[in-house]
């Protein structure tokens, strides 16, 4: 380097200059922001639009859009009706949000959710998160299919999520970044206990009594970006640093939107998450365990879409048999410890 530091290093084996420059992604998702009254009023149009106030939210991942059909008294809405409501980029992913009555409690289900890697800020991925916090949402169910990278987890588990690696978050890639809004949460929310420890144990005690006991267990899931799949040497890093599961699923529909396959992604999940707790919802999450993640140079294995989509559909009954249950069973009062009644039989 010239003695007046303005010149580049001169080039080597450990020192390479590259032109990126480390605040674009930083900036993409930290420059728009979005007020408290466009919230609000995306919440006061779906409000003027139907009678149900929901009281659980759940963003349906693979095996799980079906739930919706399961409602009673629908109202049904695409996303490009809702006033300030994110647009898929993905071709076929119109998407919609379902209001109806499940098991007793008066829920919305949202088909079809939003990526980083479509190009959306982190704020506008989880939008629809502060719109069910102003329709008077308590419990936000988060579900998407994950790869296992867990010795003890094989295709067509379930896992119950206990915790996650927000690695965008880990980089500064928050959805909270920029001025907090203190009427929906403090500037510093804490993210441990964020998923409720309560409904995972009423899930564990559900799966028992369904007889799915040994395809259910707890695990910690990583977020990763998107759109690609992880390299092998990044599969061995997420394992050696206690991650159980990692999404990869990111596949298109396979029908028009009333016969859709209903394989959602969960890049997006841990940001929901972290916006949900931020507002006070409690939160539910589980993976559906869709193949193995490769972790040997040496395994030829790559991960098979319609593998994937073969493993959703085996177990779509079992997920909306467990989620319904949970919900009938769950307790709606602020947030107050859970009802894990055993007189409830499945």
């Amino acid at each position: 380097m010239e003695a007046d530091g303005n010149q580049p290093h001169t080039l080597t084996h450990a020192h390479v200059r590259t032109h990126i420059d480390p605040q674009a992604s930083f900036i993409m998702h930290s420059k728009e922001l979005i007020s408290h009254d466009e919230y609000q009023k995306s919440a006061d149009w779906l409000k003027s639009q139907t009678k149900h106030r929901p009281q659980v939210a759940i963003i349906c991942g693979s095996g799980l859009g079906i739930l919706a059909d399961a409602l009673k008294c629908q109202d049904s809405f695409p996303y490009a009706d809702i006033p300030g409501f994110p647009q898929s980029t993905v071709q076929g992913h119109a998407g919609r949000l379902v209001f109806g009555e499940l098991k007793g409690k008066t829920c919305v289900c949202m088909q079809g959710r939003f990526h980083m890697y479509e190009g959306h800020s982190l704020c506008k991925t989880t939008f629809p998160v502060r719109v069910f916090k102003l329709l008077g949402v308590e419990t936000l169910i988060v579900t998407n299919a994950a790869g296992s990278l867990a010795d003890g987890l094989r295709p067509g588990d379930i896992m119950i999520i206990k915790d996650h690696v927000n690695f965008p978050g880990l980089v500064g890639l928050n959805p909270l970044n920029g001025p907090n809004d203190d009427k929906f949460g403090p500037r510093f929310p804490a993210m441990s206990g964020c998923y409720d420890k309560g409904l995972r144990a009423l899930a564990m005690e559900i799966a028992k009594q369904m007889g799915v006991a040994n395809l259910t267990q707890e695990g910690v899931y990583a977020m990763v970006g998107g759109p690609t799949f992880e390299s092998i040497a990044e599969a061995r890093l997420l394992h050696r640093l206690g991650v159980d599961a990692v999404v990869t699923s990111h596949l298109t529909p396979c029908a028009p939107l009333h016969a859709w396959c209903h394989h959602f992604p969960g890049m997006s999940t841990a940001p929901e998450v972290v916006i949900a707790t931020h507002c006070g919802l409690r939160v539910f999450g589980l993976s559906l365990i869709t193949n193995k993640v490769v972790k040997s140079y040496e395994d030829p294995e790559s991960v098979d879409h319609q593998g994937v989509l073969e493993v959703g559909r085996q177990r779509s009954h079992t997920l909306q048999q467990l989620v319904t249950e949970l919900v009938a069973r769950m307790e709606i009062n602020n947030n107050n410890n859970i009802s894990t009644s055993r007189n409830n039989t499945l």
